[in-house]
């Protein structure tokens, strides 16, 4: 499996977006890491290792630190986590059926699991704050959870990924058609 080091935009990396509710949204596409690549078969056991696949980090900014465990910090995670998966839905069902009559496998991980939405579950769940480490560097702190530590946004952030054998030139430009209908919209610098 061939996959070239970096994908880079043609227009900005990452893809800065901010919500209807102010909170700013980044979302870059990367190869996969070397534990994906290795552990492909136990994290998406239907997915054949051999493919070309990529990753795409989806961080949200939170409203709160999610660094305790309290009622506010759980009802913001699930709502970070909900505007997710139906974003990630909507990626992955577009990728069926794309106009040009080309299906891409695109699989969702479940923030709060671990594990692939689309597919059985493999042997491993997959480790969300890990790859955001080994793919963007981010200090990572070891808590109740593993907690990322965004370089602008610290502990306020929530992180999810999405797997997809779509092109990164097609993966993004779906991303950005899909978007504003999320309430995620650019973000003018």
């Amino acid at each position: 499996m061939n996959h070239p080091s970096a994908y880079i935009s043609q227009t900005t990396c990452p893809i800065n977006l901010i919500s209807d509710t102010g909170q700013k949204v980044e979302i870059s596409i990367h190869p996969p890491s070397n534990y994906i690549r290795i552990n492909c078969k136990k994290i998406l056991p239907n997915w054949d290792s051999q493919t070309s696949f990529w990753i795409a980090i989806v961080l949200q900014q939170s409203e709160c630190e999610l660094a305790d465990i309290t009622k506010e910090v759980e009802e913001e995670k699930q709502k970070l986590r909900e505007k997710f998966m139906r974003f990630g839905c909507d990626i992955a069902f577009n990728f069926r059926d794309t106009p040009q009559g080309k299906s891409y496998g695109t699989e969702i991980i479940d923030p709060r699991t671990g594990y692939p939405l689309f597919s059985p579950p493999g042997q491993v769940p997959h480790d969300d704050t890990a790859v955001v480490k080994a793919l963007l560097g981010y200090a990572v702190i070891h808590n109740q959870c593993r907690l990322l530590v965004h370089p602008e946004w610290g502990m306020a952030v929530y992180p999810s990924i999405l797997i997809s054998q779509a092109p990164p030139v097609i993966l993004e430009w779906y991303i950005r058609a899909i978007a504003p209908m999320h309430g995620w919209n650019s973000l003018s610098k």
